[in-house]
């Protein structure tokens, strides 16, 4: 079955950085878009940045762009989010996400915190 198994989270200080890594299982994962979303306290599930199966084309929530980096390796069924120049309005639960077969799958989610 599909597995999606977040990790990277943690505490940072703001304007520090971090790398969030999804690992996936249960399909072909070079086959299908991948997505980031996070979760604040008290917030709607919202929408950080997606990659296409191969990799080559990217988008990102206006309020990531230029300081989140998504990636894949599609040898290590990975998908990565690089983080930079956190703020504190990025703590947040991250999650990544996949849509197989019209149903969408979740991992676990990783806490990231950004606090002095």
């Amino acid at each position: 079955q599909v597995q999606l198994v977040e990790s990277g989270g943690g505490l940072v200080q703001p304007g520090g950085s971090l790398r969030l890594s999804c690992a996936a299982s249960g399909f072909t994962f070079s086959s299908y878009v991948m997505k980031w979303y996070r979760q604040a306290p008290g917030k709607e599930r919202e929408f950080v940045a997606h990659v296409t199966s191969s990799g080559r084309f990217t988008s990102y929530a206006e309020s990531v762009k230029g300081r989140f980096t998504i990636s894949r390796d599609n040898v290590k069924n990975t998908v990565y989010l690089q983080m930079n120049s956190l703020k504190p309005e990025d703590t947040a639960m991250y999650y990544c996400n996949v849509v197989k077969n019209l149903i969408t799958y979740w991992g676990q989610g990783t806490q990231v915190t950004v606090s002095s």
